[in-house]
């Protein structure tokens, strides 16, 4: 299928009307959550909650652009996080740049870093894809505790951001936690966006069947590495809005497998993968109960949270298996399957 024959499809399938009426939908919910965040301006304990769930709802969204609608599921989302967060910290400790500044190159480093690595990992497939970046994510680990020039090793750096007009750094968890919403509008719209546009529908063919997308004139490696760099450099942006907040960069924190990369992939599973409102739904669920659970079990018996957390996700897998978006559309779907039967 030539280009042309791609473009006059996707105008037939109504990308451009659908995008129309997907957006009033996100700023709907975004305007929701804004409300509940105004609500809770009083409470610093649940604004700093909003604002971790807010960041996680805009990363696991960023990975689901590659996870969901690519069907790449990369463990390695991590790396890309904390390219985002280094990069803002030396340019800032370095060369005194303003943090908003470095989110541009930033977002292009690991855009680029997205694609460099996933040029030879995508020639694997399934599970063999996600051990890559499992390993990608090892290594990458290995090199900045031994490049601590930049990284500060195992100890990490300190930005010690300063309050002024030039860095506009927020002191207040009410503004982070607007900051966090802001970020995950962006995610939202740049799915809703993909998903709707060329890319993303050429994404899905390529998740449904590789050889058939081929076939059909897709470009395969084109169109992953495409999704990849919009996925990578979203989650860079993410780890640069981490860093103005928490103001400490340490390796073993920033490329966690398992409290960064895993958990992006988690909150998408768990929400609805390859869905729009997917991962925020399911950030919405996880990150609060994750705080609950970790209050109220963590001191008490070690590692509980992280069961009732995997039992969550076994649930999820055997009764909810495309997340709490296709459990929704499942319910809202049989009454008018069952008046339809009685007619």
């Amino acid at each position: 299928m030539s280009n042309r024959e791609q473009r006059l499809a996707w105008r037939k399938t109504g990308g451009v009307k659908t995008l129309r009426h997907e957006l009033p939908v996100t700023f709907g919910a975004l305007a929701a959550l804004g409300a509940l965040v105004a609500a809770m301006s009083g409470d610093s304990f649940t604004l700093n909650i909003l604002a971790s769930t807010f960041l996680f709802a805009g990363l696991a969204t960023a990975w689901n652009v590659i996870g969901g609608l690519g069907g790449q599921f990369s463990l390695g989302h991590s790396v890309f996080f904390a390219i985002g967060a280094f990069t803002v910290s030396n340019l800032y400790l370095g060369l005194q740049v303003s943090p908003w500044l470095a989110l541009l190159p930033a977002a292009l480093l690991s855009a680029v870093l997205g694609v460099l690595i996933s040029w030879p990992v995508f020639r694997l497939r399934g599970p063999f894809f996600a051990i890559a970046t499992m390993a990608m994510t090892e290594v990458l680990l290995s090199l900045s505790l031994y490049f601590d020039r930049f990284t500060g090793g195992s100890r990490g750096v300190s930005i010690p951001f300063r309050a002024g007009l030039q860095n506009m750094i927020f002191r207040d968890r009410l503004s982070y936690a607007l900051l966090m919403l802001g970020f995950l509008a962006v995610c939202l719209v740049v799915m809703a966006a993909v998903t709707r546009s060329r890319l993303g529908y050429s994404l899905q063919a390529v998740r449904d069947n590789e050889d058939a997308a081929a076939a059909a004139g897709i470009d395969v490696l084109r169109t992953k590495l495409a999704g990849m760099a919009i996925s990578a450099a979203l989650t860079g942006m993410g780890g640069v809005l981490y860093i103005m907040y928490v103001r400490v960069a340490d390796p073993p924190t920033l490329f966690s497998l398992f409290d960064i990369g895993v958990k992006m992939a988690l909150i998408a599973l768990i929400g609805g993968i390859g869905t729009i409102y997917g991962p925020m739904l399911g950030a919405l669920l996880i990150i609060p109960l994750e705080s609950w659970l970790r209050a109220e079990l963590g001191g008490s018996i070690p590692g509980a949270n992280l069961i009732v957390l995997g039992f969550i996700l076994m649930l999820t897998a055997l009764f909810l298996r495309r997340g709490i978006v296709g459990g929704l559309k499942r319910l809202w779907s049989r009454p008018g399957a069952a008046k339809g039967a009685g007619r």
